[in-house]
């Protein structure tokens, strides 16, 4: 796949072409792209004169960075003891059944992707899911697909 690397050319810019930035700068290449793809792997290495299995190493580490593409709406469940007890399971069945896309895969268009997380610290509000850094808690399957209805509608509430 031929890239454009104008946008990782500004971020490398805004963080100085500094090697101990990498952190930053993945972060800030995974909000561009939704993801880390290899051939900007590739274009950092040779920019930062950092091997790329260093650079793969540090994207591979930290569960915030993805070198799979991520869906506009970035949909993470919790599957912590509270979630779970408060049946978060079945939300995972509803968002299957509503947008057709199981935990770490993301749907053909790049609309929504699905992580199941261990706990999103929303214990009080179980079952709880994040969207694109939204809390939504005292779910039901119901009220979930619901959510995702007006999102697909492009109403963000």
């Amino acid at each position: 796949m031929e890239r454009n690397f104008e946008k990782v050319e500004e971020i490398l810019k805004k963080h100085g072409y500094e090697k101990k930035n990498l952190i930053k700068i993945l972060l800030d290449v995974q909000k561009e792209y939704r993801h880390i793809p290899k051939e900007v792997v590739n274009y950092l290495s040779v920019a930062l004169d950092i091997p790329p299995a260093k650079i793969f190493g540090v994207a591979t580490f930290y569960a915030q960075f993805s070198l799979k593409p991520k869906g506009e709406y970035t949909i993470l469940i919790c599957d912590g003891t509270a979630c779970h007890m408060e049946g978060s399971m079945s939300l995972i069945k509803a968002i299957e059944e509503e947008v057709g896309v199981k935990p770490g895969e993301v749907t053909q268009d790049l609309k929504f992707s699905l992580d199941k997380v261990g706990c999103l610290g929303a214990c009080a509000l179980a079952p709880a899911m994040v969207i694109n850094g939204e809390v939504y808690g005292n779910l039901t399957p119901e009220k979930t697909k619901e959510i995702l209805r007006k999102l697909k509608e492009g109403d963000d509430r």
